[in-house]
């Protein structure tokens, strides 16, 4: 642990010695093995490249485009270069379509939810409609902007809402639908056309969530894929998002939230100017940005250009269908949806393996996967983000996988204690103190000030046990936990 205390100062090389100390705790960022959190294409020179253009822009400040108008040139191109992608249709072209760069996928679709809130000043009660795969970004929107959430289930076989529920769920104080394309937890297209009829009929605003897949979508078409419709050329769809630094490959973080024009984004700006300073204007969450992101995003854009986005997601596809194959041929397990994006999602029959052994296995084979849990009738499972930088390794992940099959079935689930898993079924949120926290805290291997268990599948058992309430209140205990500084 680096404790030490420096008040003089610190060398820069020893400064940078430490942060690779650190670093060496971390999951590996590059070599196709971690399937979540980051984005690789594999791309030799591209990381240098980022890096560079980021240090010549790091210290430019996007509050002001009159001050700093490179930064102003370079997020107009990254506009552009997503409403070419997503963009034009009927009645509208790219030309039209007007856009903003912001941190990430979660402050795009804040904004979103921002934008149509703000457009329907005369509704005191706003509520947006969303499928319950709706990433939870949109929950967490809701709650800031203290706008209430109304979810739609999803059918259990196709994993998308039906269109009959989503018309069922509009009142007159919707503001917003939401569908994604693809959901992030199991990779699948909701029926957008549809639910941006339905939304249009009702005279309200429909997003699409494409910041996990909008950067690919459009490639795996032109590579003969049946992608359904989905972007701004679908009528009814009046904004969009689509995140850089997942497929566009390019450093965190970045995002684009498109609008079919320029009035639909007009109530996304905030203006004040009844105070003595300088009279803000903000057309995103953040005053102060810094350059460096956008500059990086800027450069991974310009350097790859349409057909190296074309090849990695031809390479990328490629790794999926490796992916895919092996988890049919693994003994115990099954797909929770056919592939029609880059995720890849299992889960296990009723004679498999424990899941959350399974994951725990294949980190110990150094595959970095992401558990999901079980939710109103969906079974947990497990998902994995495919990028390009998998595709060389993607032969190695069936023989692994089946290893760890084996070893999951002969280690066999977690054995929670039945008081304990009785407790996680039915203890209120509310009910849970401090010392029951860190009792189980400390019966799972968590510890202050960064301390984790060598295994999560105790964690993650605990976890898939609990409702969803009781989940949310446990995690915000844990990671509190974690989140202190060791003296």
């Amino acid at each position: 642990m680096i404790d030490e205390n420096r008040p003089d100062g610190m060398p820069a090389e020893q400064v940078l010695a430490e942060i690779r100390e650190l670093r060496a705790l971390d999951r590996p960022t590059h070599g196709g093995r971690l399937f979540a959190y980051v984005y690789d294409p594999a791309v030799p020179g591209l990381d240098a490249l980022a890096a560079a253009a980021y240090a010549e822009s790091a210290h430019v400040n996007g509050l002001d485009p009159t001050a700093f108008p490179s930064l102003l040139a370079m997020e107009n191109t990254l506009v552009a270069a997503a409403a070419r992608l997503l963009g034009g249709g009927p009645g509208t072209t790219a030309a039209d379509v007007v856009g903003s760069v912001t941190s990430g996928g979660t402050e795009s679709l804040i904004l979103a939810v921002k934008t149509a809130r703000d457009a329907r000043p005369d509704i005191a009660a706003p509520r947006i409609v969303v499928p319950t795969s709706a990433h939870a970004a949109f929950a967490k929107a809701a709650h800031y902007l203290r706008v209430e959430l109304d979810t739609v289930p999803v059918d259990p076989g196709t994993l998308r809402p039906a269109v009959a529920d989503v018309a069922a769920a509009l009142r007159p104080e919707t503001v917003l639908v939401a569908c994604s394309a693809p959901s992030y937890a199991h990779g699948v297209v909701d029926p957008v056309e549809q639910i941006a009829e339905v939304a249009a009929a009702a005279g309200v605003r429909c997003h699409v969530d494409a910041c996990f897949g909008g950067w690919t979508l459009p490639y795996l078409r032109r590579l003969g894929l049946p992608v359904p419709p989905f972007d701004l050329s679908v009528p009814g769809v009046t904004s969009i998002s689509v995140d850089l630094h997942k497929y566009a490959y390019a450093p965190k973080g970045v995002s684009v939230l498109l609008h079919r024009d320029p009035h639909l984004r007009a109530p996304q700006y905030f203006a004040y100017a009844d105070w003595p300073g300088y009279t803000m204007i903000n057309p995103v969450i953040s005053s102060t940005r810094s350059g460096g992101p956008i500059a990086a995003a800027y450069a991974t854009v310009r350097h790859l250009g349409d057909d190296g986005y074309l090849e990695l997601t031809r390479s990328t596809w490629a790794a999926v269908c490796t992916l895919a194959e092996a988890v049919r041929g693994a003994d115990g397990l099954r797909l929770v949806a056919e592939p029609e994006s880059t995720v890849v999602c299992f889960t296990a029959t009723e004679t498999g393996p424990d899941l959350f052994m399974l994951v725990d296995e294949l980190a110990a084979r150094g595959w970095h996967t992401q558990p999901q849990l079980s939710y109103a009738g969906l079974p947990p499972s497990v998902h994995l983000t495919v990028t390009a930088a998998v595709a060389p390794r993607a032969a190695e992940f069936g023989p692994d996988l089946a290893d760890a099959v084996a070893a999951a079935r002969a280690a066999g689930p977690v054995g929670l204690p039945p008081q304990l898993r009785a407790l996680a079924g039915t203890l209120a949120p509310e009910e849970l103190t401090g010392d029951l926290v860190a009792g189980l805290a400390a019966g799972l291997g968590l510890g202050p000030g960064g301390g984790l268990p060598e295994r999560m599948a105790p964690v993650n058992t605990l976890l898939d046990a609990a409702p969803p309430a009781l989940r949310e209140r446990l995690l915000v205990e844990f990671v509190s936990l974690l989140q202190r500084p060791t003296w």
